[in-house]
């Protein structure tokens, strides 16, 4: 690995050769203590890899938004987009596992530079069809399915790349760079994917994440080589590969504690599916409309504002202590929301879960990247990516359901108490997680 790449720390020093007066030191140390910490962009190779996502964060949300788009127009039915969906979550937790094992045996920037020029291969395929005008909703869903599939192959080698790139002691603030990077794409890409398909129409909106997606490929060839630190010769990414890393999981507490913790939190309290009734129902008085999207963008809302604050919290030593509290602020803010009656307390209730996610973030990654050994690694950001995409689903089926039986507020708000619960007798119960500092 080109060391010259990825630990130089230089800060920059006064062009003038004189020193800052120190009431302007004191401020800026004032500042360091909240505002978000940036030192590993001073880390060439990681402020390559990061400076790509603030294009592509948003290019894919315009794809996102144009596929659902595109086959709700062609088949005037909710539930193909439904089916859709589903099409991508199964190709995406195959080759997610998959792409994990694959990330622990082969040099991960090569790999990287294969999924990212597939992924942008598949986002031209999509342009072509919607220029086309095919309306063939079977070829979108065979699209997306290869798109997830390059998806699920390069989440975990890109997350298993960080630790490559900067310090242990820095794991935190590069985890809230990227996740507020793209959280802020969740937030900014489909209002601008909303302001240009009147404009340019949808097929282009695939097109510009084509496009996007070059920034990230060139920024993935000026990486340094990012080979196995270990002997992988003879290893192939199979199942026997996949199972030893639940084997490792399983023989390692605090991996599978944290990753118990984001189950805990998604599963239990993750209430988007009821924000339709709810915007319907309670909060219909404001306007069904600006209820619903002020639902959905409160919570990527308030991680920006976490990341942007992270300076608060991501310099601290017991990650462990921070997953816990941050879950557990989790269950608290989604329990009130639940409880509200106020369209703006319920929106300010959902923003203070998201601040509470972005933390859970930062730290569950931190975990995941120096609990880890390297050749473990790409097989943990697997399961993770299968646990962060497939918990939000099952949440749906479960909210639905209950909010069916029990109504959604009490729905809401009693998932958010067992996520309190359940997250205060699991670390109660196995002190691995709240004993687990860096």
């Amino acid at each position: 690995m080109d060391t010259s790449e990825s630990t130089d720390s230089s800060t920059p020093t006064p062009t003038d050769g004189t020193d800052a007066p120190e009431p302007s030191r004191a401020g800026r140390r004032g500042r360091r203590r909240w505002a978000m910490d940036t030192r590993p962009l001073r880390r060439p190779a990681f402020r390559r890899l990061w400076s790509s996502t603030i294009v592509t964060a948003v290019g894919s949300q315009l794809t996102a938004v144009a596929v659902p788009k595109q086959i709700y127009d062609i088949t005037g039915s909710s539930a193909w987009v439904g089916y859709a969906s589903l099409a991508g979550l199964l190709p995406m937790v195959v080759f997610a596992l998959w792409g994990g094992a694959v990330a622990d045996t082969m040099d991960r920037r090569r790999l990287l530079l294969i999924t990212n020029s597939g992924i942008a291969v598949t986002s031209l395929l999509f342009w072509l069809q919607a220029a086309a005008r095919l309306d063939s909703v079977v070829v979108l869903m065979v699209l997306l399915a290869v798109q997830q599939a390059f998806f699920g192959l390069n989440s975990p080698a890109r997350n298993a790349s960080i630790a490559r790139l900067v310090p242990a002691e820095e794991l935190p603030a590069a985890n809230a760079l990227g996740s507020t990077v793209m959280q802020t794409g969740l937030v900014a890409g489909p209002l601008l994917a909303a302001a240009l398909i009147p404009v340019i129409g949808l097929p282009e909106l695939y097109l510009i994440d084509a496009v996007a997606l070059c920034a990230t490929v060139w920024a993935v060839l000026r990486l340094p080589p990012l080979p196995p630190l270990t002997d992988s010769a003879g290893r192939r990414a199979g199942l026997r590969e996949i199972a030893a890393g639940f084997r490792y999981i399983s023989g390692h507490k605090v991996l599978l504690l944290s990753f118990l913790a984001d189950i805990i939190a998604m599963v239990c309290g993750m209430p988007r599916a009821l924000f339709p009734q709810l915007a319907a129902e309670t909060y219909a008085s404001y306007g069904e409309e600006v209820a619903l999207g002020l639902l959905f963008a409160a919570i990527p809302v308030g991680a920006v504002i976490g990341g942007l604050f992270s300076g608060t919290f991501s310099r601290a030593r017991r990650h462990g202590w921070m997953v816990i509290g941050a879950v557990t602020a989790w269950g608290v803010a989604v329990a009130g929301f639940g409880l509200s009656s106020s369209l703006w307390v319920a929106v300010a209730f959902l923003a203070a879960a998201g601040i509470a996610d972005m933390v859970s973030m930062v730290f569950r990654g931190a975990i995941l990247l120096s609990a880890a050994t390297d050749d473990m690694r790409g097989r943990m950001q697997g399961v993770f990516t299968v646990v962060v995409a497939g918990g939000p689903r099952l949440a749906d089926v479960l909210h639905g359901t209950a909010g069916s039986a029990f109504g959604p507020r009490a729905a809401v708000a009693g998932g958010g108490l067992l996520v309190v619960a359940l997250t205060l007798l699991l670390a109660a119960a196995v002190p691995a997680l709240r004993r687990y500092r860096v």
